[in-house]
């Protein structure tokens, strides 16, 4: 049962506080006075989605809040505040934040929602196979089928795709396994190009060096009188220091000179020109020379050789294994076809048990709804094929509205006042065992007179047993609320304000006037 529905700044709603009671509540006003966005903030209380555009023009937030009471009398706090900004929005139950999903499956258990939409939706078979699904001992078959049958479905996607891949893959086979000897002839490894190149860079680099000391050794020992002549030098510079000791510093630095050159040459002796590399020069030029070729005759560069060769692995141990794994897929595709046929053998049964059960009630709705003593309703089954040689029977809503017709779907004779009842029949039954909030939003269209009044009797029975929230134009139907609420739009300082307010006796008078016409 909802008791509580606050809604702030949503439309053109400032500030509304509406206090439900139980049994029936109506909803009244004129028409665009925004009636529908009432519904509309049960509805985003409950998990539908809402545009940020419904926030009210200059706020920066919708906020819509309901205090719910289950069957046990427990009861639960829901808001949930959508952003103008983001337009994405907050849930929270009993104050803690929760999630959309959350709602969504607390507002399926306690609010049954009717519309003129909901009446287009009950022309469609899927649908009416729906609602009888809803009627079944055991509501989880569908479920059951529906799991087992994704199951199979992307079983069977997965087949598709390896016999589709593994046919593709044997047409270029011989291409495949020429590339990979190609490439295992080679058998290059990443980054081995640039490797080589570093190599080749360094052993040049140590050619030259070799080169360079060994010239300088040869001319160390290709001027054999250097040393003796420095000798000589130094001898004489000593003579000379003895006449002019200013040259006592020559002297030293001559001496100084032949030590160097001494030393010099016992480095350049002890430096080795044999350097450690297991390749040589012509080596890595070999090597390089065979990694252009496969370069050139694949037409990728080596890291995408590299590549294509983990790749070509890959698609043949495929082409090996997909045998095996098709054999796998197929004796999994029998077991899910066995306990599908057996899921469907078990729904099938139940929804004819269901049909029959679920068609006389709603034979016995229509009667009290002011349709004919002889009127009949029955479910048509037609296979649905789901898997090749294995169908489910599907119910589609037929009716005999009068002795003598033929049963035809309820698109082909139901009016929009037939169609009114038959929704406001089928809700009543729905609801029956959980006893939701049942919302009818104007299911009253498109009859009147003496059905209007058996419509409103069968209100007031499903308004004993649990909770009703009518929006309607017929006073015939307002005058029955335990509580009548009047909608109204008006402006306020150039704004226009959508407000709900609970009308007392005397105003209830007035707003039921003013519905019949009378002044």
């Amino acid at each position: 049962m909802l008791e509580l529905l606050r809604i702030r700044d949503l439309a053109l709603i400032e500030d509304a506080e509406i206090e439900f009671s139980a049994g029936m509540n109506v909803l009244t006003g004129e028409t665009g006075a925004g009636k529908s966005f009432i519904l509309r903030a049960i509805d985003f209380l409950t998990g539908q989605k809402m545009r940020p555009d419904m926030v009210r023009p200059g706020k920066k937030q919708a906020l819509v809040e309901a205090l719910f009471i289950n069957p046990e009398g427990d009861e639960f706090i829901v808001r949930r505040v959508l952003s103008a900004e983001t337009g994405r929005s907050r849930v929270y139950v009993n104050d803690k934040l929760s999630s959309q999903g959350t709602i969504k499956d607390m507002g399926a258990s306690m609010i049954l929602h009717t519309s003129q939409h909901a009446q287009q939706k009950l022309l469609q078979p899927a649908y009416q196979c729906t609602i009888l699904d809803t009627f079944l001992d055991d509501i989880s078959l569908p479920e059951k089928k529906d799991a087992v049958l994704n199951e199979l479905r992307g079983l069977l996607a997965k087949k598709n795709e390896i016999k589709s891949r593994s046919a593709s893959l044997l047409e270029k086979k011989d291409f495949l396994e020429f590339q990979r000897t190609e490439i295992e002839k080679v058998s290059p490894y990443p980054g081995e190009e640039d490797e080589l190149l570093k190599k080749k860079n360094t052993l040049r680099q140590q050619e030259d060096a070799g080169k360079c000391i060994q010239n300088a050794m040869d001319i160390m020992r290709g001027a054999p009188d250097l040393t003796g002549c420095l000798s000589a030098l130094s001898a004489e510079m000593e003579r000379v220091c003895d006449l002019f000791p200013d040259y006592e510093k020559d002297r030293e630095n001559v001496i100084e000179f032949k030590h160097f050159l001494d030393e010099l040459a016992g480095k350049l002796r002890a430096q080795p020109l044999d350097f450690d590399s297991d390749e040589s020069i012509d080596d890595i030029e070999e090597r390089l020379y065979d990694l252009s070729k496969l370069k050139r005759k694949l037409g990728r560069n080596l890291d995408q050789i590299v590549d294509l060769q983990k790749e070509i692995q890959e698609n043949l141990d495929f082409l090996d294994s997909c045998s095996l794994e098709l054999a796998q897929i197929e004796k999994k595709e029998k077991e899910l076809v066995n306990q599908l046929t057996e899921i469907l053998e078990t729904l099938t049964s139940a929804r004819e048990v269901a049909a029959k059960r679920l068609t006389d009630s709603v034979v016995k709705e229509l009667k009290g709804l002011g349709f004919s003593e002889h009127v009949q309703v029955k479910f048509d089954f037609q296979p649905h094929e789901l898997y090749p040689g294995l169908n489910e029977m599907r119910g589609r809503l037929m009716w005999i509205p009068n002795p003598g017709q033929s049963a035809q779907p309820l698109d082909k004779i139901a009016s929009g006042g037939e169609l009114s009842r038959f929704l406001l029949a089928i809700t009543g039954l729905q609801g029956e065992s959980e006893k939701p909030t049942l919302i009818f939003d104007e299911v009253d269209s498109g009859i009147g007179g003496h059905t209007l009044n058996r419509v409103g009797e069968k209100m007031q029975e499903l308004a004993d047993r649990q909770q009703l929230i009518v929006i309607t134009h017929w006073p015939q139907l307002a005058k029955l609320a335990k509580r009548h609420f009047l909608i109204h739009k008006g402006v306020v300082n150039k704004e226009t304000f959508t407000t709900c307010r609970q009308l007392n006796n005397a105003e209830v008078e007035t707003e039921l006037s003013r519905m019949a016409g009378v002044e």
